[in-house]
């Protein structure tokens, strides 16, 4: 009976740390800055949208997986910063970054390039070149 005692604490002693939870792994993200070449001052109703896609599937629409919305943007760079769940990427995945600049709802700049990130290019220091669309 002496024996069990101690035996019995040394197990409520050790059942707290079975309990704790594991820390939630760190937050990742993907940063950089939007830039166009024309030289003008857009309105204060700017907004630059920038996505963090999954672009896989060749034949179905791009997984957003983070969003930025940079409002009030009136001269290059944008600076960005997608925060991603580190557990969502999966290894043999195409990522990608896109953005668009609208003013007042209208699409004025749009990247018509494939910006990869993540597996297959950087995630800090990406630079995304939009381009003027036809008015």
């Amino acid at each position: 009976m002496k024996a069990v005692l101690p035996l019995a604490l040394l197990t409520l002693a050790a059942l707290p740390g079975c309990a704790s939870a594991p820390a939630p792994p760190a937050a990742a993200s993907v940063t950089g800055t939007v830039v166009w070449r024309e030289r003008i001052l857009l309105p204060p109703t700017t907004r630059v949208i920038v996505r963090l896609q999954d672009v896989s599937l060749a034949d179905a629409p791009a997984k957003v997986l983070a969003e930025d919305v940079l409002e009030g943007v009136h001269a290059p760079p944008a600076a960005f910063k997608l925060a991603y769940d580190p557990k969502a990427i999966v290894p043999n995945h195409r990522y990608s970054v896109s953005a668009r600049v609208e003013v007042e709802g209208q699409l004025r700049f749009i990247n018509d390039t494939h910006i990869a990130v993540i597996n297959d290019g950087p995630v800090s220091g990406v630079e995304v070149l939009v381009k003027g669309v036809g008015r």
